[in-house]
């Protein structure tokens, strides 16, 4: 069983029967069967059920959304705009991804040619998280569907609802049977699910530890797997930099998704001939940050996740504060009945110290103080992390120093880093590998088959 809780209030939301080994067992053969369907399926069909879902997605943004918020607390306006971004997805993908899929040629030296040929390899696990729960699963929904491949979800726990919508609007859309299975499990099920033959591959989006085990088992299997697996991403501002621009969008990194997202800059790393107007603007924005419930417009951020979600970003300022961090003003819990925490800014942080090896997933910005563009990209690369960046400069020569040498696997110029139906998306070091989105993430569970023609 499990239970959904709404965060902002701490009331149960509903309850969830898990599947059995005997219903995993009827979703997997459903795969197996609608797989053989769908891989012989024409182009021109996958398009059509694409740009279908688009179509229900945009026709039931309200009920989706609602749920997103009831079940883990972003703001509606946020949820809207999630719900939306998918559509864009699926019509992109459902415009672009026949280009995609043409095959390759080569002329080869001894006269002949060879063709790659994209091929579907069957049916493909996602193990989805809370923080964006209808845009990650479209981020593995539409590639699936255009590859002819299938798709088995996992979600998180606390977001059970939204899983159920998005199996509701793929019958809505008309999807043919076996082509999305939503799996109501527990993370304990996913290797039984993973070691089955008739699951060719993985994509996990989530917590390292999530990551490694699923990333372990596949090796020993040999299947594939794609890994994002979140960071801690740097946010580099030079004195060439708007300063204002850059607090403004700052401000607006940290208090996005209540502070979890993946790809939003969590370290400010500020060059020492600006820190302090830096420090002084920024401080002055956060304390404006209106924490409250999420369904108000004039909100600027909602609950944690969960309350569990709350209390381990408190333990994470607790124990910067011990290892000799500053806590200029905020990171409390709020008072009334939801997972609230106030708006926060570290400082004086170790570059040692645990935290450093950790991911904060909350509104607790991390600030850091650069002696120049060396020392900024030296502190931007001394963690174990590398998913994205945002660098803050209107000098050409350190915007290519940066491009160059910030280990990352994507790097915002002067914006806070967005993911887009039409760039790659994915990490480096532990944050993953592999990509996902434009015809990068296509391509990653297809078949590469080489075809040698005579000359």
């Amino acid at each position: 069983m499990i239970t959904t809780v709404n965060p902002a209030t701490g009331e149960e939301l509903e309850k969830y029967e898990t599947l059995t080994k005997d219903e995993i067992e009827e979703k997997l053969a459903a795969a197996a069967t609608g797989f053989e369907k769908w891989r012989r399926s024409e182009v021109a069909e996958r398009s059509a059920l694409l740009a279908r879902l688009a179509d229900v997605y945009e026709a039931n943004v309200d009920r989706l959304a609602t749920m997103c918020t009831r079940e883990m607390g972003k703001t509606l306006a946020s949820a809207k705009a999630e719900v939306r971004k998918c559509a864009t997805l699926f019509r992109h993908m459902a415009k672009a991804g026949p280009a995609m899929l043409e095959p390759l040629e080569w002329e080869l030296d001894d006269g002949g040619t060879a063709k790659g040929v994209w091929l579907p390899q069957g049916a493909v696990l996602a193990v989805m998280p809370w923080n964006f729960p209808y845009w990650q699963v479209a981020r593995f929904l539409a590639p699936t569907i255009m590859a002819g491949n299938v798709g088995l979800l996992k979600h998180a726990s606390n977001v059970q609802g939204c899983a159920a919508l998005i199996d509701e609007m793929m019958k809505d859309a008309d999807a043919p049977d076996g082509l999305f299975q939503n799996l109501c499990i527990k993370s304990d099920a996913i290797e039984a699910v993973l070691a089955d033959e008739r699951v060719v591959a993985a994509t996990v989006t989530g917590s390292e530890g999530a990551g490694s085990a699923v990333a372990e088992q596949a090796g020993r299997l040999i299947k594939k797997v794609v890994l994002e697996l979140g960071g801690s991403d740097p946010f580099i501002v030079m004195p060439s930099a708007d300063l204002d621009a850059a607090v403004e969008n700052a401000v607006k990194a940290r208090i996005q998704n209540t502070g979890q997202s993946c790809i939003c800059g969590k370290r400010m790393i500020v060059h020492a001939d600006i820190y302090d107007s830096f420090t002084d603007k920024f401080s002055t924005a956060m304390k404006q940050v209106k924490a409250g419930d999420p369904m108000d417009e004039d909100t600027d951020m909602g609950p944690l996740s969960s309350f569990e979600q709350r209390d381990t970003v408190l333990d994470q300022i607790e124990m910067a504060k011990k290892s000799g961090a500053t806590l200029l003003f905020g990171g409390e819990a709020l008072e009334g009945e939801g997972a609230y925490i106030s708006a926060s800014i570290l400082t004086d942080i170790d570059p040692d110290s645990d935290l450093m090896e950790e991911e904060i997933f909350g509104p607790v910005a991390m600030l850091f103080r650069a002696d120049d563009l060396d020392h900024a990209i030296e502190l931007a690369n001394a963690i174990p992390f590398g998913l994205g960046s945002s660098v803050w400069t209107e000098d050409e020569a350190e915007k290519e120093r940066f491009i160059r040498d910030i280990e990352a696997g994507m790097t915002a110029i002067n914006q806070v880093l967005a993911s887009a139906p039409e760039a790659p998306f994915g990490g480096v070091k532990r944050s993953g590998h592999g990509r996902e989105l434009a015809q990068f993430g296509l391509h990653e569970f297809m078949n590469l088959k080489t075809v040698m023609l005579p000359g």
